[in-house]
């Protein structure tokens, strides 16, 4: 009976108190809210939206007009190229990023001299605003008096070409940019899983014999994997939504050629009125998003539970 008690009063101890819930949800309010009202609710507008013919200008009522503008989508083949470009950039922009950054990371993580100078200059291009790496990349590929260009002329090369007008070369060259912008910070989360990584595992696998790949294969890229799984996914996610760093440099141009998704959706929305059309176009892409999130978790959690 005395056990029973004791059990008794323990199990209301450990019973969290209506007052403690109270008290936690009045602390998590002030981050809660925000969220809210700057995230959850447009999206909630956004696909209320896309059920409706709003237009900007328009006098009359808006009508509801159920699942037209989808349908409409379906067969917009400039949409689709738009969203076959968006891949392309993503993919292409993503995997150099990855390589490039995994690179620099194992380089930064060596006890080299200046290594702290060298790290503050990696980082450099992830201060910067986009539109700021813009307005700086496109005096680099200026047709007349960019760097890129007198550097060609002078090594005998070629002549100058405008890089960001050429229909060959302007998706390449935008993506050159959205490598050099993004790189720092999938650098920043690499070298934090090296730096995480003990020492004794490398200092244990080089007393076996191993050599630099095989410890790399071994002991680093499983310490990493994590890390570099989560800042790939969200690199993609990141990359597929550009839209300052693109619009600066081309605006989506030459010909539609680097007219991501959300460059198209911006244009239907602000330059043609069909705010309707374009909360549609934003769907489709949350809803892309969204399955690219739900594979990334479930792969994380089989992950999990295999280890």
């Amino acid at each position: 009976m005395a056990l029973a008690t004791a059990t008794k009063r323990s199990v209301k101890q450990q019973r969290p108190s209506r007052a403690g819930d109270h008290a936690a949800w009045f602390l998590v309010l002030p981050a809660l809210i925000p969220i809210l009202v700057l995230s959850v609710g447009p999206l909630l507008y956004g696909i209320a939206l896309s059920f409706t013919d709003a237009q900007s200008g328009r006098t009359a009522a808006t009508q509801w007009v159920g699942g037209l503008n989808f349908q409409d989508l379906l067969h917009d083949t400039l949409f689709w190229d738009s969203f076959r470009i968006g891949l392309l950039w993503a993919v292409g922009v993503t995997v150099p990023q990855f390589f490039l950054a995994l690179g620099l990371a194992l380089l930064l993580n060596q006890n080299l001299r200046f290594r702290w100078l060298a790290r503050a200059l990696a980082i450099i291009p992830w201060a910067m605003p986009e539109v700021v790496v813009g307005i700086m990349w496109r005096l680099v590929y200026h047709p007349d008096a960019g760097v890129l260009n007198e550097t060609l002329s002078d090594l005998g090369l070629g002549e100058g070409r405008d890089w960001l007008t050429g229909t060959a070369t302007a998706l390449l060259a935008v993506i050159v940019v959205g490598v050099w912008a993004g790189m720092p910070q999938t650098t920043v989360a690499l070298l934090a899983g090296l730096q995480n990584t003990p020492r004794e595992l490398h200092e244990a696998a080089a007393m076996d014999g191993a050599g630099a790949w095989r410890r790399f294969r071994t002991v680093t890229w499983p310490a990493i994997k994590p890390v570099a799984l989560s800042i790939t996914a969200l690199n993609f996610i990141w990359n597929f939504n550009s839209f300052a760093l693109v619009y600066v440099l081309t605006q989506g141009g030459p010909g539609g050629r680097t007219r991501l998704p959300m460059l198209f959706a911006y244009e239907e929305a602000f330059r043609y009125g069909q705010f309707g059309y374009a909360a549609a176009m934003g769907c489709v892409m949350v809803a892309v998003i969204s399955v690219i999130l739900a594979f990334y978790l479930v792969g994380r959690l089989k992950g999990g539970d295999e280890a």
